[in-house]
């Protein structure tokens, strides 16, 4: 196999590991969550936990940068989050949109510095 994918078995493994527990734990919150209100205070707060340690996880990635991201310098890093937020906001509150916008400024930008 080639050098770009590594050992085949390795990545069963973490397939196996990684992927079908996660899809166990999502048909379960299917099965049990499917009649619960969106806008049932538990849910509410339950999002709210989930944004908050989403938002934690991405400021720790940014103010301490893991592997080759710490090669960007810091004010890349902060104008990528920073444009990608602008897009999510100027294109109506789409994740989508703030995630290309903040890679492409993140990859452009390191590209232009060589």
């Amino acid at each position: 196999m080639s050098t770009f994918i590594g050992d085949w078995h390795a990545l069963a493994i973490l397939f196996a590991a990684g992927v079908i527990p996660n899809q166990i734990w999502r048909m379960l919150g299917l099965w049990f969550g499917g009649g619960l209100d969106e806008n049932s205070e538990l849910l509410v707060w339950v999002r709210a936990v989930a944004t908050a340690i989403l938002a934690g996880i991405i400021a720790q990635i940014v103010v301490q940068p893991p592997g080759a991201l710490a090669s960007v310098p810091d004010w890349l890093r902060y104008g990528a989050v920073a444009a990608g937020f602008v897009a999510f906001m100027l294109a109506r509150k789409s994740i989508f949109a703030g995630v290309i916008v903040g890679e492409i400024v993140l990859i452009a930008g390191k590209y232009w510095l060589g």
